[in-house]
C-alpha cells in the first residue's frame, strides 16, 4: 500500500465522500449519503487541523454515527411521503375495483379474475360470473363483497316496496 503514502488524507476523504455519494445515487437508501457527509467533514477536519490518520478514522466514525443517527431521527419525525404509497402493494391497488368470480365462492372461498390475473378470494357465497368489489387483501388472497348499486340504479329502484313506479 505504498501508493497511499503519497496521497494526502484530505484527498482520500474527498474521494471516499464522492464514491459514497455516487453509490447512494446508484443504490438509493438514504444511508450512504450521510456517510459521504461524514467523509467530507473528516476531510475538512484533516485540512483544518492536519490530524494523524488514526484521529481521521476516529473522526469519520464519530461523524458517521452522528450523521446517520441525526438523519434517522429527522426522517422518523418528518417521513418522506410517497407520491404512490401503494406502489409495491398490488393487492392494495385493487381495492375498490371489480372482479369476476371464476370458481364459485362457497363457504367463503373461491377464485376471482381481475384483468389478466386470477386470485384466490374470500367473501360471501357467489356463483360463477358474479361481479364483486374488491374490499381488501390478506397477503395474496383478495377479500371481496357484493357490488354496491350506483347512484343511478338507486334512483331507479323504489325506496319503499309498497310504492309502485
Amino acid at each position: 500500500m505504498d501508493w497511499l503514502d503519497g496521497l494526502d488524507g484530505e484527498w482520500l476523504w474527498l474521494t471516499l465522500g464522492v464514491l459514497l455519494a455516487a453509490a447512494e445515487l446508484i443504490a438509493p437508501g438514504y444511508f450512504l449519503i450521510w456517510m459521504a457527509v461524514a467523509a467530507f467533514a473528516t476531510g475538512l477536519v484533516t485540512v483544518a487541523a492536519g490530524v494523524d490518520p488514526v484521529i481521521q478514522v476516529l473522526c469519520f466514525v464519530v461523524f458517521s454515527l452522528f450523521s446517520v443517527l441525526a438523519a434517522r431521527s429527522w426522517l422518523s419525525r418528518y417521513p418522506i411521503e410517497s407520491s404512490d404509497p401503494l406502489m409495491n402493494d398490488r393487492g392494495g391497488r385493487l381495492v375498490g375495483q371489480t372482479a369476476v368470480v371464476t370458481q364459485a365462492i362457497e363457504g367463503g372461498g373461491g377464485r376471482v379474475r381481475h384483468g389478466d390475473s386470477e386470485w384466490i378470494a374470500h367473501g360471501p357465497d357467489s356463483p360463477v360470473g358474479a361481479r364483486l368489489t374488491i374490499t381488501g387483501h390478506e397477503g395474496t388472497v383478495l377479500l371481496v363483497a357484493p357490488m354496491r348499486a350506483t347512484h343511478i340504479e338507486e334512483q331507479m329502484t323504489p325506496r319503499d316496496p309498497g310504492i309502485l313506479p
